[in-house]
Parts: structure tokens; C-alpha cells; sequence
């Protein structure tokens, strides 16, 4: 993979994994138009050192709750921060269930099916529609709503639905507040990374090639600043109930990839 390919596949990662317009579902439509030759699917270590970019991006937007959240955890007593962890890993559930019992028919939807990327982008954008018309509110995520969030991100992993989205989206027509939907919605995705990233390790999974770092690194490097400006982005988004910008957006590419499946 060359140094293009590497900035242009970590500045879709970085962009796309925060903003609701689903990352799989664009990388699925740029392989489709631009040809698998012209963009080459990327290796599961490139793949993984770009969702680390993306995690680590979040943990620095949101480094004073990291902390904060941390230091509630070492208190050993129960307390609203460790509530709030309580609350994400309950939230994680579903998607680990999925992944661990479904990761073979997950795979098979990565196949190119441009179609289906359509079909779930118009999903994405109905979702986004009545998430822009919410009224906001200051009610907190329950431990019910952590869980029903947590469905809606498992969900996502189908490429077209964007996880932050639907996760967004859930949270905010379940009646939460719509800054503490979106702070839930990006840190709710950093632990399922590092346990990705884990499990890959642990499984031997990941094979490094020397003559990789280069690429590796720019790809890094490309996903971690503009999931940084992506990060910032999308909560100022949220707070003014712009949502439905990318709601349009995701219409219209959705209608492109359903004609595209039928050329």
C-alpha cells in the first residue's frame, strides 16, 4: 500500500468513524467506484492501527472525562463515574455478543455489496431525520437506555449504518440529553477497539512487515488528526441539531449506490 492510498483510507477512517455517514459503508463504496485496484483492501493490521488512531483521538477529546472516570474507579465505591463505566460496558454487550458468535456472516456483508450499503445509508439518514427534530433534554442515559444504545451499536456493524449515528440517534429519541448522547456515543467505542486489538494480539492474528511502517505510520497519523477534527466536529454538531445535513448527504449517496448495484 503507498503513501496515498495510506492518507486517503486514514482520512476516511478518521473522518467517517465520528461523523454519522458510516466508515465501512464509504470505504465498501470507494473500493466499488474506484476499483479494488485503485484502492487496495487493506491488511487487519492496517485496519486495526487505524481504529487505534481513531480511539485514541477520542480518549484525547475527552481526556478530562478519561481522567476523571478513572480516578472515580479507583475510589472502589460506587460513585457517578463509575456509574457512567458501568453504563458503557453494559452498553457493549450486544456488540461483543455479535462479534463473537456472528464474525463469519458479518464478514460475508463486506463483500462488496453495494446494494445493501445504500439500502442501510437511507436507514442511517431516517434515523438521523427524527434524531434532528428531538427536543433537547437534561435527562441522563439509564442503565435500560445503555443497553438498548448498545443494541443499536451492534446494529451498526452492518456497513451502511453508521455506528455513531445510530448510537447518537437512539440515545437522543430515547429522550437524552443530546451533549451526553454524544460524549456516550465515542467513549462507548473506545474499550470494544482495544478489545479488538487485543483479541487479534492474543490470536496471532496481526502479522507486522517491516517494510510497512511507513505506510502504517501516515495511516496513523492521517486518522488521528482528522478523527480529531472529526471528534470536535460532530459535538458541536449535535448541540445545534445539525444532524440533518447528514441526513440529506446520506440520502443522496444511498440513492448513488443503489443505481450504481443496478449498472
Amino acid at each position: 500500500m503507498d503513501i496515498i492510498d495510506s492518507i486517503i483510507l486514514g482520512i476516511i477512517q478518521g473522518l467517517t468513524e465520528f461523523l454519522p455517514v458510516s466508515s465501512s459503508g464509504h470505504l465498501e463504496l470507494g473500493k466499488a467506484i474506484l476499483g479494488d485496484e485503485s484502492i487496495p483492501k487493506e491488511s487487519l493490521l492496517f485496519t486495526v492501527v487505524l481504529h487505534f488512531a481513531t480511539a485514541l483521538s477520542t480518549i484525547v477529546v475527552f481526556r478530562k472525562d478519561v481522567w476523571s472516570l478513572l480516578k472515580g474507579i479507583l475510589k472502589f465505591q460506587w460513585n457517578e463515574d463509575l456509574e457512567f463505566v458501568s453504563k458503557i460496558a453494559l452498553s457493549m454487550l450486544p456488540a461483543v455478543f455479535v462479534g463473537l458468535f456472528f464474525e463469519e456472516q458479518l464478514e460475508k456483508l463486506f463483500g462488496g455489496n453495494i446494494l445493501l450499503v445504500g439500502c442501510m445509508l437511507i436507514v442511517t439518514a431516517v434515523l438521523l431525520f427524527f434524531a434532528d427534530r428531538a427536543k433537547d433534554t437534561s435527562k441522563k442515559i439509564s442503565f435500560k437506555n445503555a443497553i438498548v444504545i448498545g443494541i443499536s451499536q451492534a446494529i451498526a456493524m452492518i456497513p451502511g449504518i453508521s455506528r455513531s449515528g445510530a448510537t447518537i440517534s437512539t440515545s437522543v429519541l430515547l429522550g437524552n440529553d443530546k451533549t451526553k448522547a454524544a460524549r456516550f456515543s465515542f467513549l462507548m467505542v473506545v474499550p470494544l477497539i482495544f478489545g479488538k486489538i487485543a483479541k487479534d494480539i492474543v490470536g496471532g492474528e496481526l502479522t507486522y512487515d517491516s517494510g510497512n511502517f511507513t505506510s502504517l505510520s501516515v495511516g496513523f497519523i492521517a486518522a488521528f488528526v482528522s478523527g480529531l477534527f472529526a471528534c470536535t466536529w460532530m459535538i458541536s454538531i449535535v448541540k445545534k441539531s445539525k444532524l440533518i445535513y447528514f441526513s440529506v448527504y446520506c440520502v443522496i449517496v444511498g440513492i448513488i449506490a443503489i443505481i450504481i448495484s443496478s449498472i
